[in-house]
């Protein structure tokens, strides 16, 4: 069979993956959802204590799952199934139960299956959901090919701390940007065959110290204003389930938090899908000190609205027990068994064939999801920097040395979390390089000049000498994957090793030189942004990271990536973000006693939103339509934005409001909307965007929004930097209660 008849297939199985009852619909709905808890019902009242609970059972592949399990109804959902031979052997066991019932299967589908994109945080630097929903339904389609129906992403969790390793899996500092990607990343799973489990839930990015898994302290007006909008984005754009963090909240673990998982994801956001835990966490419970053993543990959780146990075994154990007992009343096991059996429904996993088990996966990754990645990955590139036009490689260059470990990394390159993404899929950038310049006559030469993570430099004079021989020199360092991701904090965020000493010594070479930077966070430069003129962002691009950073490095596409958080120069500025609060003391450069480091510099090295292109934007006659907006109304921005160079390019216009005079004190600066357009060189463009003045409020303790009378001060521009155009003013005071709020997504972001 040729690979194009195996591809077309794939296609035609996933036809039967997007089912009506999976797709939200408009015509039928309550029809639909009348139907699916009727269903639930005559289901619910066949079932054992012992069926119910084991379909709050989430056991992962290998041990300790017991196969005959399946068959005894004993486990009502799977992970880590890659194969669909395994998938089909576990599908045929449960059609062997009493019930019938099908299992769901989970896997880390976070930036692609086989085909690797951009992690999640260089996708966000793309500022466009339509990328967002591209990565995601392709890393669905081929996951969703072999039998996957669950993924564990995306990952809505907002974080202004560097330092924590998992920030790569997520958007970065904003509410804004976070909720219009997170609900892009839900429906493009949606889209390619997978339901979303929406993690983690909630305050996780914030730890102390930036450590993965310790505590965070954050307020609940500053919950509902900045962390929690994304998953709220979440829940209206269709997650069929959540997953509870492994941090305590304001003292609280999140496995066992009744306000998170039920007065605000249920009463006050009405959700109606499952609560899983993370891995092991409800054992956990134990760990953080309000537990004592595994009953408890489970109580808790399952009393606070976590409804399936990730790989603990504490439901399938304890719960039968403690409801005999009258510990657990059985109603609230039954709720959350519905909680799962209507997700499944609506998944249409009862009426679905089981998958082939003669599937595999290395029919990917195919030409066409090459090429999605490769579009991917060159809109998340950040310029950020470019003195004297170093960038892009002058096609007066006859020789190209490309130096640097990472310029030959097929497996890091792809990041942590990789799914079923293999190294030989790779094209390195080094191979990226090769095919590009060899078009255009040019003759490149390669030196690691040091090891991996840049220990052992004896191989730096060689790399010196392969610099000196060649016009232009392309440096490619940065974090290998290890050194990123889940349990991956760093107290040092420097470029590890020697890599600033050896890029120090290649700036002595006198050649131009490029520094293409992998990596899944911001790196403290130091000296070297002083010594290298050019410097991309390049984070961990995925499967066809050659090919995009060629295209991007030799002009073929401009950079138009924008940083979705603010880059520090220090470690110790940390956290660091540009929606703080102002402070009673701003800073002024000659009052030692005002907001500053005596040792540094208060300001960050590239602000939010900053991304420098191989053309330039001029902004001009931006109006404000309606300066008096009444409740209902929306605050609407135009400007002009022309290309006044010479190459094509995209521009993210972002706009920008402040409240300076409240009742409780407001951010400096809020990213409100944003929209990604293309123009041509000479080329202007009206864009026009649009916020619902509910969204110039701010949030109360209990969940209302409260909007405040008076100047709203508007800025526009193409980072957070951008130029105030003048201010609109909320005619009156109002409040909207938490079961009246809704998304606030600005209608003019880019599709």
């Amino acid at each position: 069979m040729r690979l194009s008849d195996v591809h077309g297939l794939a296609r035609l199985a996933l036809a039967a993956v997007l089912t009506a009852s999976f797709v939200p619909q408009t015509g039928a709905r309550e029809t639909t959802d009348q139907s699916i808890e009727r269903r639930v019902d005559e289901l619910l009242g066949q079932m054992t204590l012992e069926e119910k609970v084991g379909q709050l059972n989430l056991v992962s592949h290998g041990p300790p799952l017991r196969w005959e399990d399946i068959s005894e109804g004993k486990t009502g959902a799977l992970l880590n199934f890659n194969s669909a031979q395994d998938v089909a052997r576990a599908q045929a066991l449960a059609r062997q139960s009493r019930l019938k019932i099908p299992p769901l299967f989970g896997l880390d589908v976070l930036h692609g299956f086989r085909t690797q994109f951009p992690l999640p945080l260089g996708e966000a630097a793309a500022f466009s959901p339509r990328v967002s929903r591209m990565a995601s339904e392709w890393g669905a389609k081929e996951a969703a090919y072999i039998g996957v129906n669950w993924t564990f992403a995306p990952m809505a969790d907002l974080s202004r701390d560097s330092r924590w390793g998992r920030i790569v899996e997520g958007f970065g500092e904003d509410p804004h940007l976070g909720s219009v990607l997170t609900a892009a990343r839900v429906e493009g799973f949606r889209q390619g065959g997978l339901a979303a489990s929406t993690k983690h839930f909630a305050g996780y990015g914030a730890p102390q110290g930036g450590r993965d898994y310790d505590t965070t302290y954050i307020p609940r007006a500053e919950m509902y204003d900045t962390y929690l909008p994304p998953f709220r984005a979440a829940v209206e754009a269709g997650s069929a389930s959540f997953m509870a963090a492994f941090n305590a909240l304001n003292g609280e673990p999140s496995t066992a938090n009744s306000w998170l998982l039920t007065d605000v994801l249920r009463r006050q956001w009405g959700f109606d899908g499952f609560v899983t835990s993370d891995w092991v966490g409800i054992g956990e419970l134990i760990n953080h000190g309000i537990a004592a053993d595994g009953a408890e543990a489970a109580r808790k959780a399952i009393l606070a609205g976590v409804d399936m146990d990730m790989m603990g075994l504490l439901y399938i154990k304890h719960l039968p027990d403690e409801v005999r007992a009258g510990r657990v009343p059985e109603s609230v096991v039954d709720e959350s068994v519905r909680r799962v059996l209507r997700t499944k429904f609506r998944m249409g996993l009862f009426d679905r064939p089981d998958i082939d088990p003669s599937r595999v996966d290395s029919v990917f990754p195919s030409p066409e999801s090459r090429q999605a990645a490769r579009e991917v990955a060159r809109e998340t590139f950040v310029l950020l920097q470019n003195r004297g036009d170093v960038l892009p490689v002058p096609a007066s260059a006859r020789s190209i040395a490309v130096i640097g470990p990472l310029a030959d990394a097929p497996h890091d390159q792809m990041g942590p979390h990789a799914a079923r993404g293999h190294k030989e899929d790779s094209v390195t950038i080094l191979e990226g390089i090769r095919r590009r310049a060899k078009d255009a006559g040019m003759t490149v030469r390669h030196a690691p000049a040091c090891d991996l993570f840049c220990r052992d430099t004896s191989g730096l004079q060689a790399a010196l000498d392969v610099a000196k021989q060649s016009d232009f020199v392309v440096a490619v360092f940065g974090e290998p994957q290890e050194l990123s991701g889940e349990a991956a904090s760093r107290a040092y965020l420097e470029l590890n090793g020697k890599q600033i000493e050896v890029l120090e010594e290649l700036a002595k070479t006198g050649k131009p030189i490029a520094l293409v930077l992998l990596g899944g966070r911001p790196q403290v430069l130091g000296r070297v942004a002083e010594r290298i003129p050019a410097i991309l962002m390049a984070w961990y691009p995925g499967t066809e990271a050659g090919p995009a950073v060629a295209d991007v490095l030799f002009g073929d596409v401009s950079p138009s990536g924008k940083l979705p958080l603010t880059w520090p120069r220090a470690t110790a500025q940390l956290p660091l973000y540009y929606n703080r609060l102002p402070t009673g003391r701003p800073t002024l450069d000659n009052n030692r006693f005002t907001l500053q480091y005596i040792d540094e510099g208060i300001a960050p090295l590239y602000p939010f939103g900053w991304g420098l292109s191989y053309t330039q934007f001029a902004y001009s006659d931006a109006a404000i339509a309606q300066k008096r907006l009444e409740q209902g109304e929306a605050l609407e921005v135009t400007v002009s934005v022309t290309n006044t160079g010479k190459r094509e390019g995209q521009e993210v216009v972002q706009l920008y409001t402040r409240d300076p005079v409240a009742s409780r004190s407001r951010p400096l600066r809020e990213l409100k909307a944003f929209e990604k357009i293309a123009l041509k060189p000479g080329e202007t463009k009206r864009v026009t965007l649009r916020v619902p003045v509910e969204s110039l409020g701010f949030h109360l303790d209990d969940g209302t929004t409260l909007v405040e009378e008076g100047a709203i001060q508007v800025f526009v521009g193409g980072s957070s930097l951008a130029e105030r155009i003048g201010d609109a003013e909320i005619a009156k005071t109002f409040r909207i209660p938490p079961m009246e709020r809704r998304a606030s997504a600005s209608t003019s972001v880019a599709q």
